[in-house]
């Protein structure tokens, strides 16, 4: 596939070195950092375009006529919008994905400039990254909660702790501990940063990082196997930054939880008050101890960091996590920060990248999984593919979970089909329309895995 990609910052990396593995990709890279394109293309096998990304002539440079994918995430939405309109008046125009941010773009991105829709698909970081946070404060000790089948399952990482139920023990000991009628499926398992393929007899240990695949009504009864049960209900929610993120969440929580931003801008703040309806909106730095102690942070329930500086965040949830608040959220932009801090101090870290990147991929990966979700610093992958076709066209309709040959990384958590999620047994026979969820521990055996479930024209 042809794939043109507008933007080499932290996302337009993520999506090249994503795609890149696919050997049968053939991808060009536009952007007018020249010294950023250097460094991309000596990690990476592809071309690249110094340019503006939105000039008719950079992109005919780059082969815009050509390509059957173009993929605009610069850090401007004018820019991604322009492309995209002047990627739809080809002739064979490609397929269009953009990253837009603001609200009013999204509507005039699918409206179109001439009546013919600018884009294909829009992704909203701020929205993304929005609802990821969400689902974290609704679900207390989780790291990670990824929906599946439109939330008829979910992937939830969780990180073992002595107290858990299980920890100490094997995995083939969960249903004796688990309520009768629920099933539960361990898809992956992180010991000190490398992948333990989960079986019956692997003993969890306290310090795993966890990813299970369960219904929403199970996760809480999965949770306390893990660790202690967490008996306090969430109530109290602090955001520290009042940019984009911080906002948009704020009016998603206020009528389900008590819940206070703090801005540095005055400005900023007086217009989230008016825009705010239950929410509690103060001026100051988040480093500020003395106003964290005086706002009684230690009463909080979850802090989040949401602001625009990596920085900032880092220094004021471990200060929130100091003073008393039981479980910190941070944002955080550089793969490296994420990883010396998360876990320690700070509970979550939260890469903007990561969460968008997973949308995108949905969307653009060839062969068309229904859910991607990239992790572990996009290390691993877990994906929701659709089965089609019948035992024809098929290479797994009509067998049973154990014949298929997937790779050592691969794990299959479960199946959804129709309104049931089946967790995987050995036995489970694949049939047409099934919902399968896997775990991908190396995302380089992720193209023999989408290759499995492609249909097969043997004409």
């Amino acid at each position: 596939m042809k794939i043109l990609i507008l933007g080499a910052g932290q996302v337009g990396s993520s999506v090249a070195a994503a795609l890149s593995v696919e050997d049968q990709n053939d991808i060009t890279v536009v952007d007018s950092d020249a010294h950023r394109l250097r460094e991309l293309t000596e990690k990476l096998d592809i071309r690249a375009v110094v340019g503006h990304a939105s000039l008719p002539s950079v992109l005919a440079q780059a082969g815009l006529d050509e390509a059957e994918l173009l993929v605009a995430v610069t850090s401007s939405d004018e820019v991604n919008i322009i492309a995209c309109q002047i990627a739809a008046q080809q002739p064979d125009a490609p397929t269009r994905v953009a990253r837009l941010r603001e609200l009013e773009y999204l509507a005039l991105a699918k409206q179109g400039l001439g009546g013919e829709a600018a884009v294909t698909a829009a992704i909203s970081p701020e929205e993304l990254v929005c609802r990821h946070v969400e689902r974290l404060i609704a679900t207390p000790g989780a790291l990670q909660v990824l929906d599946f089948a439109e939330g008829r399952a979910q992937l939830v990482a969780v990180r073992a702790l002595h107290g858990g139920a299980l920890v100490g023990h094997e995995i083939r000991e969960l249903r004796r501990h688990l309520p009768q009628g629920m099933d539960v499926r361990v898809a992956a398992i992180f010991r000190k940063g490398k992948a333990v393929k989960p079986e019956g007899i692997t003993v969890i240990e306290a310090g795993d990082e966890v990813f299970f695949l369960a219904h929403q009504n199970a996760i809480k009864a999965m949770m306390s196997e893990f660790r202690s049960a967490d008996k306090r209900l969430t109530k109290r929610i602090f955001i520290s930054g009042g940019g984009g993120i911080g906002r948009r969440l704020a009016r998603s929580l206020e009528k389900r939880y008590s819940v206070k931003v703090l801005e540095r801008s005055r400005d900023r703040a007086r217009a989230i008050a008016e825009d705010l309806l239950n929410t509690i909106v103060l001026v100051g730095d988040c480093a500020d101890e003395d106003l964290l102690r005086e706002e009684n942070i230690d009463q909080t329930d979850v802090y989040c960091a949401l602001t625009n500086d990596d920085e900032a965040n880092i220094l004021s949830a471990m200060l929130a996590k100091r003073l008393g608040c039981p479980r910190v959220v941070a944002l955080i932009n550089r793969a490296s920060y994420a990883e010396l801090v998360e876990g320690s101090t700070i509970d979550i870290a939260i890469s903007p990248q990561s969460v968008t990147l997973s949308a995108l991929l949905s969307h653009i990966r060839e062969g068309a999984p229904e859910r991607v979700y990239s992790l572990r610093r996009g290390a691993a992958e877990a994906i929701e593919v659709v089965v089609r076709g019948d035992r024809r066209s098929s290479r797994v309709v009509g067998r049973e979970l154990d014949e298929l040959a997937l790779p050592d990384s691969t794990t299959i958590g479960g199946i959804v089909r129709g309104d049931e999620l089946l967790i995987a047994h050995h036995d489970v026979v694949i049939e047409p329309g099934d919902h399968i969820i896997l775990f991908v521990a190396d995302k380089r055996d992720l193209p023999a895995v989408i290759a499995l479930f492609k249909e097969v024209d043997w004409q």
